[in-house]
């Protein structure tokens, strides 16, 4: 995990007040701009005007993170929610993401597939199972969390 990442997931997450949920800190190259996405959930879904809330809340307080982990030249500071096609990062997004459509991709072919979408049917914290359809019937993949380059969730049409 990146240190930025680590550093402002830790010391976030305690000031991110009920009954919202620190989901992820992405730490990203845009254009060329640094971004800081943090993403907050709650039951029931969030609302823009929360996000517009909890970004009040969380823009100073990382103005005080000692040593400062940003670079100099600064970074834009995005609050939103992780959305229905939600990154899947951690072992408990995994775990709370059982019974859900995913899609996963690789970093080494897996039954001659290096890109997996199916049903997340269990997750142990070491080991996805996820039902995909095979032409015409579904089968069971077995993917260890540690072959998983990427992975979210995806709307199913």
């Amino acid at each position: 995990m990146n240190d930025v990442v680590k550093i402002v997931e830790d010391f976030i997450r305690p000031h991110i007040p009920q009954p919202f949920e620190l989901f992820a800190v992405e730490w990203e190259k845009l254009g060329g701009d640094m971004m800081l996405s943090i993403l907050v959930d709650k039951e029931g879904g969030i609302e823009i005007d929360e996000t517009a809330e909890l970004s009040e809340i969380i823009s100073p307080l990382l103005d005080t993170i000692s040593p400062d982990p940003f670079p100099t030249e600064g970074y834009l500071l995005e609050v939103a929610s992780p959305g229905a096609e939600r990154p899947l990062r951690k072992a408990e997004h995994f775990a709370g993401a059982v019974g859900e459509y995913i899609f996963v991709k690789l970093y080494q072919k897996i039954n001659n597939e290096k890109e997996i979408t199916g049903d997340l049917v269990s997750f142990d914290g070491e080991t996805l199972v996820v039902d995909v359809l095979d032409k015409t019937r579904h089968k069971n993949i077995e993917i260890p969390l540690s072959a998983v380059a990427k992975a979210q969730t995806m709307v199913k049409f």
